[in-house]
């Protein structure tokens, strides 16, 4: 009789305290959903401002969340970016500005966290570029193997990979998502990384129930008036507009589940879109991408903030949100003060990189273009190691856009700004842009007397980032003979 009383007072007790806990948060871990786009420029979501582009899903998310106009991958590419967003390391840290090198395994990522602490890790959709290469040469993936780089399967309690683009690949996205929480176990929250395809090149040339007119499009001022580019711009917006349809279809299927309210959605591209000075480039367009947070409970609806993100600032910012400890090993800087609308040390600076890109020798930037940045809130600084290359836009080269511009430009009818912006050659060593005077990066202001004391102060801070990280790139803080 005694026991069954003190198990019964137990068991009071432990009610008693669940309750007092989820009264403070403690147990509320929240579900956890990030979504990411594939090459795509904050530029391209109608809540960003641009007219053409149709992504009536998306903004309305952005309505009901908060939406970061200051967020910087910290590469130009998918695969040291999306390393960035799990380990909260720079590229450079991580030893992958190779673009087919995975993290060293020894690096936590957040979702290693996440598992420890009783939640169910999942990723689907977009080939996930964490495992470097897809098919690399057979030797490369046995030193990989040997070496301790095949580790993704058990870093992931579920694993679906599926193509998105097109009709058949949107008609699988709310079935890959019930399938993955169906295989969640009882009462474990989730994180479920969910990639999609779109806007990544290889664009529709149609898309049922929507088209754009080529000619009454508004072309960024970065583009050339050429019919090519014009229709390259048409297919892109196309995909930017499947990659609509395919997030209301995963937002629709999360509300039917009951989850809205409990789960955090975090909305961001994973490098610039490959059109002209974006993928590939250090500018605005190649590192600049869409972030848009939604947190039930925590964000207020429809609002925007300026606050310099870095993709290195994913994982801590998902770990606060969750309650749990962040590691050692990650340098980001959590904004999740920013969700709440509350001041906090926001970061000053981002840095951002470039490597190599693909597997081919260099003859342009298309393939390797060894370059570093730094970004405030008013000015980016560019520093070009290998000046001497001339430029290609990365998966563009070669593609009927890009070789309109070569012609035009052979036969002397490009504008002198595009002609500037595209056929420099040698590039500057050097380039130093006013972010507010100077959206679209035209004038560069470095070598210049009136910016000298700025740029030298720029150079300063990125030679003492390399050093931090252990670049190999000779330092830009050098003298000149």
């Amino acid at each position: 009789m005694q026991t069954f009383l003190n198990r019964g007072v137990k068991l009071l007790l432990q009610i008693a305290c669940v309750l007092i806990l989820a009264q403070v948060g403690v147990l509320a871990k929240p579900n956890i959903l990030l979504i990411l786009s594939d090459d795509h420029s904050a530029s391209h979501l109608g809540v960003y401002g641009t007219t053409d582009a149709v992504t009536p899903n998306l903004d309305a998310f952005a309505a009901e969340g908060v939406r970061f106009d200051r967020a910087y991958t910290t590469a130009p590419q998918c695969a040291p970016s999306r390393a960035s967003i799990f380990t909260g390391r720079s590229p450079v840290a991580l030893g992958v500005t190779r673009f087919t090198q995975p993290a060293p395994k020894h690096f936590q990522f957040f979702t290693d966290v996440l598992r420890d602490n009783g939640y169910f890790v999942g990723l689907t959709g977009r080939y996930h570029h964490l495992r470097g290469k897809m098919r690399p040469h057979p030797e490369v993936m046995k030193q990989m193997e040997e070496s301790g780089l095949i580790y993704i399967e058990d870093r992931f309690d579920y694993i679906h990979v599926e193509n998105t683009k097109g009709e058949s690949g949107l008609s699988k996205v709310a079935g890959s998502f019930t399938d993955f929480l169906d295989a969640e176990p009882d009462g474990a929250p989730f994180f479920l990384y969910y990639g999609f395809n779109q806007p990544h090149r290889g664009w529709p040339e149609e898309v049922r129930g929507i088209d754009f007119d080529p000619g009454k499009l508004t072309l960024p001022f970065r583009f050339p008036d050429l019919p090519e580019v014009r229709e390259d711009y048409r297919q892109f917006l196309l995909s930017v507009y499947e990659l609509d349809l395919g997030f209301g279809i995963l937002m629709e299927a999360l509300e039917k589940r009951g989850l809205k309210e409990n789960t955090l959605v975090i909305f961001m591209g994973d490098n610039g879109e490959a059109l002209l000075r974006g993928k590939g480039t250090l500018l605005n367009h190649g590192c600049n991408v869409p972030l848009v947070i939604r947190f039930p409970g925590v964000t207020q609806a429809g609002r925007i903030s300026d606050a310099l993100i870095s993709g290195e600032d994913i994982s801590v910012t998902i770990l606060e949100a969750a309650g749990l400890p962040i590691p050692d090993s990650m340098t980001g800087i959590s904004f999740f003060p920013a969700l709440k609308g509350k001041t906090y040390d926001e970061r000053k600076l981002v840095f951002t990189e470039r490597g190599t890109h693909g597997s081919s020798l260099p003859t342009t930037t298309q393939h390797l273009d060894l370059s570093r940045a730094v970004t405030t809130h008013d000015y980016s600084l560019i520093y070009n190691a290998l000046y001497q290359l001339p430029y290609a836009p990365v998966d563009m080269d070669g593609r009927f856009a890009w070789t309109a511009l070569e012609r035009a430009q052979a036969a002397g009818k490009l504008d002198p700004v595009h002609e500037k912006m595209y056929f420099s050659h040698p590039r500057p060593l050097f380039e130093l842009y006013d972010l507010k005077n100077d959206p679209h990066q035209i004038n560069n202001l470095a070598g210049t007397k009136e910016f000298e004391g700025l740029q030298s102060e720029l150079i300063i801070t990125l030679s003492k980032w390399m050093v931090r990280e252990g670049d190999y790139l000779p330092l830009p803080l050098f003298r000149r003979r």
